[in-house]
């Protein structure tokens, strides 16, 4: 028997869910644990974080905790993955699109942006074996792309290891599984925004290992000027990506893996089917148009 309980975190919510009833309160604390400890780390809003210190380090090399030099080196990883793709340095780049603040306190308007800022490129950013992170004055880091998905991992695993079931940690479009899945799978509903309804979720998939993710431009979305901008930058114009794709869902053998791969097919456009199909990476990709493409093998969707 799955139960599950909801939460706030990270400006949206979060669920966990677990195979074995009893084991439920504790895996809340479990995953809360370590969501705490990646957002001391790894947030580009809270003044007290390692990553604010590091980004206004201006230059200096900084000597960094294990869970920030972990989420760094998972977000380079990223951008060698996806050939600059997905690339943590567009902290700059998102702030001066209007994204300075818990998204929540964005306004949803405001005057027209009036500089692009370039963004430096991840190879510009080193990680010692020491646990210093180096990087040049003026750059800045945005773990975004790549925290959320990759603490949901952590989560759910340490939750797992704790407890001897079957955990699921849901971070908005960030889905991670651990443990032994439920007999008939985990079911995860598709939707454009990780809040949506039950009767807005597109489709169910059933989950048995790794994880899900979903990356869109229908949310996280605001105007400047008479320009609607997003979350997701192109690292090679600094500006929102322009995309055909409204939602790319994929599964990978990690929901960071499968966040990365998403948030490419953004970026990558046009591109992103052959791409996905060539990784073998299923993948489910959702048009402006709504209209949908399925490469990888996607699994068969039942109707909500």
């Amino acid at each position: 028997m799955v139960t599950r309980v909801r939460f706030p975190v990270f400006g949206g919510e979060a669920t966990v869910a677990v195979t074995e009833p009893s084991a439920l309160t504790e895996a809340q604390w479990i995953v809360q644990d370590e969501l705490d400890i990646v957002d001391t780390a790894c947030s580009r809003f809270r003044p007290d974080s390692e990553l604010t210190a590091l980004n206004d380090a201006a230059g200096r090399p900084v000597r960094v905790s294990a869970a920030l030099g972990e989420a760094i080196s998972v977000a380079l990883r990223a951008a060698a993955l996806t050939d600059g793709d997905v690339d943590p340095t567009i902290g700059e780049a998102v702030r001066v699109l209007g994204y300075d603040r818990d998204f929540a306190a964005v306004g949803a308007s405001g005057p027209p942006v009036v500089r692009v800022a370039r963004v430096p490129g991840w190879q510009c950013v080193n990680v010692g074996d020491d646990g210093t992170v180096r990087m040049p004055a003026g750059v800045q880091l945005d773990l975004g792309a790549t925290a959320k998905a990759w603490a949901a991992d952590v989560a759910a695993a340490r939750a797992a290891d704790a407890l001897g079931c079957g955990v699921l940690v849901s971070l908005g479009g960030d889905v991670a599984v651990a443990g032994p899945a439920p007999r008939s799978g985990w079911k995860v509903g598709l939707a454009d925004w990780h809040g949506a309804a039950d009767r807005d979720v597109a489709a169910l998939i059933t989950v048995d290992a790794g994880g899900v993710a979903t990356s869109s431009t229908s949310v996280r979305r605001w105007t400047r000027g008479a320009d609607a901008v997003h979350h997701i930058v192109d690292p090679r114009t600094g500006r929102s990506a322009t995309s055909p794709w409204r939602t790319v869902t994929v599964a990978a053998a990690s929901c960071v893996d499968a966040n990365i791969a998403s948030t490419a097919a953004i970026v990558r456009g046009a591109r992103a089917p052959e791409w996905l199909a060539t990784l073998r990476l299923p993948a489910r990709l959702v048009a402006t148009d709504g209209s949908v493409v399925a490469v990888g093998g996607w699994p068969r969707e039942s109707a909500t």
